[in-house]
């Protein structure tokens, strides 16, 4: 990390402005990742075509949760969905990936020694009137992990994060002014002028970026994501709502008193945190009903991450074969040979308006959450194919974000609850 130390002699650190009130709650737009509204959109690409891509991305994904529970931090592929956040004074608009799975906000910034493409200019930190570098003695760097910071030649707080697919960010850990609004009109309504990001000058994405995302929010657990620092300010609670993948509309992200749910309908779960994967919201998945039988996981202590950035749902191998076969048994309809299956799902039928879809009901303990076959299956071509979107994992569960379309999903990190409320996300 000391190669990079020279980078950051020319940065001007001011002082910085002081809050000038607590908000109460503020929402901003999610935009997902193949909508028409997103920089990846590809319009000469059929539904189909882009509804097997974004299952291709969650598949990547779970294998890089499974090799990486142990650690804070994980690739979102690209991000199934994106933010605009505006950072210094004055404000610049930035794009940047949303990921529920990983806890550092960071920007590409200048000097750059090596970054990858973007359209807009770097940041620059020496320009912002409010930008200045955490010390390496300060409490912010004591919260990155002991192999992931160190201290450059003149004190300050370096950082590395690698994550799971060896995408990788380095710089130097900063505060600065981070504010969010309108993403229609460009009109900032909620500031927060101390928040601590990673300025990164060593960046590096496997994936396809667009030249659009130049950085990444993290929402998750871990210490230094954008929900632990509003902490709070926002009540400590944060909440979506997805719309499918076929609306126009974008879906919302929501914090403070926005974010907080209620009335008839509303399901809550304990939330699990664990100290060896800090990023990461677990919940514990009891069993399942299809139709009329339940299949049953017989585990207790927190076996499933809720993730917004993973498209399907996975379980463990042995659990899977139980769930699917009760699956292939209420709907009655011979499935398709392996070979013609696309790649990731595992199983796949065709059929018209005469399938007997069965209700599914996730048994969350203390929660039970009732889906639809559209939560569950997706239409993979025009011939009518119909894929399970529950795939087997061969290490965490993950209960993906199709799973989540149409309920508001409320994380009470405080009160150490996650909440469920059936909702049609695109009024939201």
């Amino acid at each position: 990390m000391n190669v990079f130390t020279f980078f950051f002699s020319a940065l001007c650190f001011c002082i910085l402005t002081e809050a000038t009130k607590s908000p109460r709650g503020f929402s901003i737009d999610l935009i997902h990742h193949d909508s028409p509204q997103s920089p990846f959109y590809n319009p000469s690409m059929t539904p189909y075509e882009l509804i097997k891509n974004a299952a291709l991305r969650s598949i990547s994904r779970s294998n890089r949760v499974s090799l990486y529970s142990n650690e804070s931090i994980m690739i979102p592929n690209s991000g199934d969905y994106l933010m605009r956040i505006y950072i210094g004074s004055p404000p610049l608009e930035r794009l940047a990936i949303a990921d529920t799975g990983s806890d550092l906000i960071w920007v590409q910034c200048s000097p750059c020694e090596n970054c990858f493409p973007q359209d807009t200019p770097l940041f620059e930190p020496n320009k912002s009137s409010t930008f200045n570098v955490v010390s390496c003695a300060s409490q912010p760097c004591t919260l990155l992990p002991e192999l992931q910071h160190e201290c450059g030649y003149s004190g300050q707080c370096l950082y590395f994060y690698q994550y799971g697919d060896k995408s990788f960010t380095a710089g130097v850990l900063g505060v600065e002014s981070i504010s969010f609004g309108d993403s229609n009109d460009g009109n900032i309504n909620m500031t927060f002028p101390k928040s601590i990001f990673g300025c990164g000058v060593y960046n590096k994405f496997t994936f396809e970026t667009s030249n659009k995302a130049t950085g990444l929010v993290g929402l998750g657990a871990g210490p230094l994501s954008l929900v632990s620092q509003l902490g709070d300010e926002i009540g400590h609670k944060f909440s979506y709502c997805l719309v499918p993948f076929s609306e126009t509309t974008n879906s919302k992200l929501k914090f403070g008193s926005e974010a907080t749910i209620s009335g008839n309908g509303v399901v809550s779960t304990p939330l699990i945190l664990k100290p060896s994967s800090p990023a990461f919201y677990y919940l514990n998945l009891e069993g399942i009903t299809i139709g009329q039988k339940m299949v049953q996981t017989g585990q207790t202590d927190g076996n499933i991450i809720i993730d917004s950035g993973t498209t399907l749902t996975y379980l463990e191998t042995f659990f899977y074969n139980e769930f699917v076969s009760s699956v292939k048994e209420v709907i009655g309809v011979e499935a398709m040979q392996e070979e013609l299956i696309p790649s990731p799902f595992e199983y796949c039928f065709r059929g018209g308006a005469n399938i007997n879809f069965p209700d599914f009901v996730f048994h969350f303990t203390g929660a039970d959450v009732a889906l639809s076959h559209g939560n569950m299956f997706l239409k993979v071509d025009e011939d009518n194919m119909f894929c399970l979107a529950v795939v087997p994992a061969h290490g965490i569960y993950i209960f993906g974000n199709l799973a989540q379309v149409n309920f508001q999903v409320e994380y009470d990190i405080e009160g150490k609850k996650v909440s469920f409320a059936p909702t049609d996300c695109t009024q939201n």
